[in-house]
């Protein structure tokens, strides 16, 4: 099984009292759920990407951290995962480092970046049935106005109709980007078709005009 998620921030106390406001008592109580719940839900031959800003820690106790936690893992680098760049660092606990990856998900294309890409490859495509076949995965803005500026980009892209269709529904841009923050999924790691569910369900109570 394949999960995604983004933006765990792991010993990143200044997550509790600002920004997301998560509510826990200390940096130790947070890393302790978000553990319990990746591993409830993760299994040894699971693999899970990580869409950037995995931790704030250093590279020791980044390190542990990566070994109480299941399943492979793949890391996009997020702005925050400085311990990336420490020599100390043991890189090999990811199966791969990147800025940005293409990979295909049951036969679907999936854009990973920590960042989102409004203008992403493939947006357009679809499969005979009329579904994307093509899905950009990200992080970063979080829960913030930044993420209504996203969702208010794909309204207006998915009602445009392309020139030079003659059925208009033919000539409509699918754009599906999900933001795979951690906090939207309980902290939880989720499979793709999980992320469409969740992302389509949030995004429908999320206000296109402000």
């Amino acid at each position: 099984m394949r999960y995604y998620i983004s933006d765990l921030h792991f010993f990143h106390g200044d997550m509790n009292e600002n920004m997301d406001k998560r509510g826990f008592a200390s940096v130790e109580d947070m890393n302790e759920y978000m553990i319990g719940k990746w591993n409830e839900r993760v299994r040894s031959n699971d693999d899970v990407v990580i869409l950037g800003d995995f931790s704030f820690g250093k590279a020791a106790e980044t390190m542990e951290l990566l070994g109480a936690l299941k399943g492979r893992k793949y890391m996009i680098a997020g702005n925050h995962d400085r311990f990336l760049n420490d020599k100390k660092f043991d890189t090999a606990l990811f199966k791969w480092i990147a800025d940005y990856k293409e990979i295909k998900d049951d036969k679907r294309r999936v854009i990973l970046s920590h960042y989102p890409i409004f203008c992403y490859k493939g947006q357009f495509h679809r499969d005979k049935e009329g579904n994307p076949k093509t899905y950009m995965l990200y992080g970063h803005v979080h829960n913030t106005f930044d993420e209504l500026l996203v969702n208010k980009f794909q309204s207006i892209t998915r009602s445009v109709v392309r020139p030079g269709f003659e059925d208009p529904e033919e000539g409509r841009i699918p754009c599906r980007m999900i933001n795979c923050f951690c906090m939207f999924s309980d902290y939880t790691p989720l499979t793709l078709d999980e992320w469409i569910e969740n992302d389509a369900k949030r995004r429908a109570t999320l206000p296109t005009e402000f």
